[in-house]
């Protein structure tokens, strides 16, 4: 693909440099004319994926040159026709001729329908390629990158912006290769023919490259606009079909309505600014084509009548003409596609040159085979990537030690840091200053693989995945026994629902878990990640949507069954903690007590006051 371009570069750069610094005077259309050219280098990252099929692309060039060739041969045999065959009145002659057309014909269709075979195949190939390292790429991605890309946009990247890639490819194959060949081979055909008549050719040819470049100036800066309205139209629809219940509770649904009208008008009107533009593209070549042709018959008819060209030269010499302009055509219509094809590249190449800023080391150290689990915290500071200078660290000076077989929880006000904490152990950030180490090991010199592969983890909002309650607890460990998943389920607590359905563990877990209660997507996911009979469990405050009766016979069956692995335990309610082995309170992104729950309610004010707005005074005085 990279190499079907090349013939294009050079004379389009020479014409970048006459129109904006020629004679030394600053062209209006620069900045347009700049951004075309900067984006057209970030299509060597998407030739990248063409070199798969490399054998396909230059059988469908080969290919490509038979077909032009068949198609410039047709317009000598038919002027041989005129002036050997109808003329003298030499009907075998015609015959002949005929049937040799009628088979290069068939060549040609032939050859059509293969070149449309491997370039349809070559570019369905690219295309799938792409939204494999896509995905793979997003899959790498740490919650920075999460958070510079909004997941509107690396959607629409995946889908609309692969596919325009992708259509784009496929005219390409074709028309960058066949029409040079055809507009080219036209033009020495014509010559052969007669001389006198090419200026008509000529100033034809003028007049479609102005139409072309005016309509690439006046579209062009539209297409970068419209992927991204496309993003704000993706993002809109998400955010009201995710949040149609709060839509419908607060009676918003006029307000929503014009938010997604605007986005909608917007995305419809920049379409139809270019539509408009490049509607007048067809009609213009067409009256080109056609005066062209009135041109043509009436000079050939002069040339006719002063005995100085043959009557099927004339035929030959129009039908080329038509061949060039077709050949000018196919470029037009790759000027249409094109620049939104870049821009879609533009935004696929970001994805994919977007490095993760977590990343494991080249020589990661190996978890022991005996792996405890003891989890420290020391020293640790942290703020978020994207943070101005004159932001506070989130966390300031966290230490503590989780040790196997104890539980430790942590609580304090609302973004005080708490969920920080654990996504930190996670590495789904990484510390600012200070270490966590994992059995005297820094979590930095270990594989994220191998960390992650410790740990079982339910996250704050219970998010379950389409397909079946089986499948959704087998998520975390794929070679999980009936046996393992059952005794998870009932652990959780979730057992006396799944087996109330009709279905039981076959029972359809819609997307997000939508057709279940927070409780009961609650207790799946942590039956989720009991599956994987981790060393080390991290709870995100995963018991705020449970009954007080169904969070204590939770707890109790969750330490007989995690008796010997570490567990730390974010949370809001004061009862879910009292008996922790050791809390952790924090305050202003700082520890503010570390202790059992008898003693900070003597010596910590943060919890104290946290617990009086909860318990009653017999509660705390116990």
């Amino acid at each position: 693909m990279g190499g079907i371009l090349k013939p294009y570069i050079l004379p389009c750069r020479a014409l970048y440099w006459w129109l904006t610094r020629g004679g030394g005077r600053e062209f209006p259309l620069d900045s347009t004319i700049r951004v075309y050219f900067r984006i057209t280098r970030i299509m060597s990252k998407i030739f990248e994926f063409t070199k798969p099929y490399t054998p396909m692309l230059l059988c469908a060039v080969a290919l490509l040159f038979v077909e032009a060739m068949c198609a410039l041969v047709l317009p000598g045999y038919m002027a041989d026709i005129v002036n050997y065959g109808v003329l003298p009145g030499n009907i075998p002659f015609i015959w002949r001729t005929g049937v040799v057309m009628l088979l290069v014909t068939l060549l040609s269709v032939v050859v059509a329908l293969t070149v449309g075979f491997f370039s349809a195949k070559t570019s369905a190939g690219v295309a799938n390629d792409l939204r494999q390292a896509v995905f793979k790429k997003v899959l790498q991605f740490s919650s920075a990158e999460m958070n510079k890309f909004a997941t509107s946009s690396l959607i629409t990247r995946t889908t609309n912006d692969i596919t325009q890639v992708q259509g784009t490819m496929m005219m390409a194959i074709r028309l960058l290769v066949y029409a040079p060949i055809l507009g080219v081979g036209g033009i020495i055909r014509a010559l052969g023919r007669d001389v006198s008549m090419t200026w008509i050719i000529a100033l034809a040819t003028l007049c479609l490259v102005g139409i072309m470049v005016i309509l690439f100036i006046i579209a062009l800066p539209k297409y970068k606009m419209i992927q991204g309205l496309i993003d704000r139209l993706n993002l809109v629809s998400r955010e009201n079909l995710s949040g149609i219940l709060i839509v419908r509770a607060f009676s918003t649904q006029r307000f929503e309505k014009k938010r997604f009208d605007k986005a909608n008008r917007d995305l419809t009107g920049t379409n139809l600014y270019v539509d408009q533009a490049f509607a007048f593209m067809t009609p213009g070549i067409m009256l080109i084509l056609n005066l062209t042709t009135a041109i043509i018959v009436w000079v050939g008819a002069r040339q006719v009548s002063a005995f100085r060209i043959d009557i099927g030269d004339i035929f030959a010499f129009l039908q080329y003409g038509i061949l060039i302009i077709f050949a000018f055509l196919m470029v037009a219509v790759m000027f249409v596609f094109l620049p939104r094809a870049v821009v879609s590249a533009e935004r696929i190449k970001e994805v994919l040159e977007t490095s993760g800023s977590i990343r494991d080391k080249k020589n990661p150290l190996q978890l022991s085979a005996n792996f405890q689990g003891t989890v420290e915290f020391r020293n640790v500071s942290f703020r978020y990537p994207d943070a101005t200078e004159n932001e506070d660290n989130v966390l300031n000076g966290i230490s503590f030690t989780a040790r196997p077989g104890k539980t430790t929880a942590i609580i304090g006000v609302t973004g005080s840091g708490k969920t920080t904490i654990l996504k930190l152990l996670l590495r789904f950030y990484d510390v600012t200053e200070g270490a966590i180490l994992v059995d005297g090991m820094d979590i930095r010199d270990i594989r994220k693989k191998d960390l992650h592969g410790k740990i079982g983890y339910v996250p704050q909002k219970a998010l379950l995945f389409s397909g079946t309650i089986r499948s959704n607890l087998r998520y975390a460990d794929k070679t999980a026994t009936e046996d393992r998943i059952v005794e998870a389920a009932d652990t959780a607590q979730a057992a006396a629902f799944i087996q109330g359905k009709p279905e039981g563990y076959e029972s359809n877990v819609a997307q997000g878990g939508s057709n279940f209660s927070g409780g009961q997507r609650q207790r799946l996911s942590i039956a989720r990640a009991l599956v994987k009979n981790a060393p080390v469990y991290l709870f995100d405050d995963s018991f705020s949507a449970l009954d007080l009766k169904t969070d204590a016979l939770l707890r109790a069956a969750l330490k007989k069954k995690t008796g010997k692995s570490t567990m730390l335990i974010v949370a809001q309610r004061i009862s879910t903690i009292m008996d922790a082995d050791q809390i952790v309170v924090l305050d202003d992104s700082r520890i503010a007590g570390l202790g059992t729950h008898r003693e900070l309610i003597k010596t910590c004010d943060v919890y104290r006051d946290i617990a009086a707005s909860q318990l009653s005074e017999e509660e705390l005085s116990r």
